[in-house]
This record gives C-alpha cells, sequence and structure tokens, in this order.
C-alpha cells in the first residue's frame, strides 16, 4: 500500500480536475459550487442529490490534504447556499447538506487512486468494461489514463487483473477494512500534531511522566531504617536471655 501522496503542490491539488463527474442536475451544482469551493481553498469531491427529507443537494468536499473538520462544513454552507439561491440549479425546494468524504470515501481524481493503491474497491462502470460493470478488487498502479483492479470477485473464466479507464467510471469508492480504518486513525493524529505545532500548542505530557515528575518534585527520598536482625543483634539477643550483658549493648 503507497503512503498518502504529500509532496504535490496545494494550487496543483487544487485545480486538478475530477475524471468522475455526475450528471444532470447534480453536474448544474458542481459548476456552481466547485469554483466557489476552490477559491476558498477545498476540493469538491461529489455531488449527490437525493428525495431524503423532500429533496436533499449534498455537497461532499475537503481539503487539498484530505482533511474536513466541522468548521470547514460550516464555512462552505454559510459561503454556498446565497450563491446556490441566485444561480438556482434546482427547480424545487431543497436542504443543503456539506459533509467531507468519510473513511469509506468516493474516488474521483486520478491523486486519489494513486493515493490508496493496494486498498480494496468497489467500482462501478459508466461504459461497461468488457460488457461488464461492477467490479471489486483491489487497486493497483494508475497507467496513464487508467487504472490496474485486482478483482477478488473475479468468476473461474474471468480475467483476475484488470485495467480500467478512469473517465469510463460511473463511481468508485473505497471499502471499510481494518486496513483502511488503521491508516485513517494514523492520518487524524498526524493532522492534529500539525495542528499543534501550526498552533505553537506543545503535546500533552504523558499521564505517567506527569506524576513522574510530581513524585521527584515533592517527594524526598526516605532514610532506609537501620537494619535489626543483623548477626551482631542475634549474639546480643542471645547473650542478653542468658544474663551475660544488658539487652541495649547489642544496639
Amino acid at each position: 500500500m503507497t503512503e498518502p501522496n504529500t509532496g504535490s503542490n496545494e494550487a496543483e491539488l487544487l485545480a486538478e480536475p475530477r475524471l468522475v463527474v455526475e450528471p444532470g442536475a447534480a453536474a448544474r451544482v458542481s459548476a456552481v459550487a466547485a469554483p466557489v469551493l476552490e477559491g476558498m481553498g477545498y476540493r469538491l469531491v461529489r455531488i449527490r442529490i437525493s428525495g431524503e427529507a423532500g429533496c436533499t443537494v449534498q455537497i461532499m468536499a475537503e481539503r487539498p490534504d484530505g482533511s474536513m473538520q466541522l468548521e470547514d462544513c460550516e464555512a462552505i454552507s454559510r459561503a454556498l447556499s446565497p450563491v446556490l439561491d441566485v444561480a438556482d440549479p434546482i427547480d424545487r425546494a431543497y436542504r443543503l447538506e456539506i459533509s467531507s468524504p468519510g473513511i469509506d470515501r468516493p474516488l474521483v481524481r486520478r491523486s486519489d487512486f494513486e493515493r490508496y493503491s493496494g486498498y480494496l474497491v468497489k467500482i462501478e462502470m459508466a461504459v461497461a468494461h468488457e460488457g461488464r460493470k461492477r467490479f471489486r478488487g483491489t487497486l493497483g498502479a494508475v497507467e496513464g489514463d487508467r487504472v490496474h483492479l485486482r478483482r477478488d470477485d473475479a468468476k473461474p473464466n474471468d480475467d483476475v487483473d484488470v485495467l480500467l479507464t478512469m473517465e469510463d467510471i460511473g463511481e468508485a469508492r473505497l471499502v471499510l477494512t481494518d486496513e483502511l480504518i488503521a491508516e485513517s486513525m494514523r492520518r487524524g493524529k498526524a493532522e492534529e500534531r500539525k495542528m499543534r505545532r501550526d498552533l505553537g500548542i506543545a503535546p500533552p505530557q504523558a499521564p505517567h511522566a506527569e506524576i513522574s515528575a510530581k513524585t521527584t518534585k515533592n517527594t524526598k527520598p526516605k532514610k532506609k531504617p537501620a537494619p535489626t536482625n543483623t548477626k551482631k543483634h542475634r549474639l546480643a539477643a542471645e547473650r542478653a536471655r542468658r544474663g551475660e550483658i544488658e539487652p541495649d549493648e547489642g544496639d
């Protein structure tokens, strides 16, 4: 599995076009939303229009590094709502919903397919590949405008390794696995450390280290008590028992 690509220039990532796009009304929303998002420093991931709660327009977005916080969603909603009201790409009342891509995210750009090489995906083709539209398997390398896929759903006479044209893909989504969850958690911790560094906040001290520091600072070492069961003491006690010496002599 490859590590997430962090070497690309942020401006290049912002301007990178999507290869997997929506048709119809979602495309009209995309035409309005994408420039606004890019101007704010975000990338459009996907537009989905559903009949939930009357009509819901879901806009999925992210920062170029793949991160997305609640504050980002709120900022995008405030900026996009008036623009969409003026452009009016939907011919009925709707509810606007801004969200992050999530762990089992869609893959829509070349960099997405490169970034998640080695992970399990489900792919549905908009244009059939050799008579088949649905595939599931492990992403391989990107080669030109196509991506390798090693299928885990292949039948005995099917090709296990296929090469799919990315622009012919209708939807590609990561499958939730332990490896993907672990990678997401690792990235989350890395983003938190970066945020703390950017804000000048030192990482919190480990609890055991804090307790140890308090003990060292506030507690003086105790003096070890003198031994009371040495050979000298035992001999003195025996002599005292016999009446040869006073008991205090052995101390």
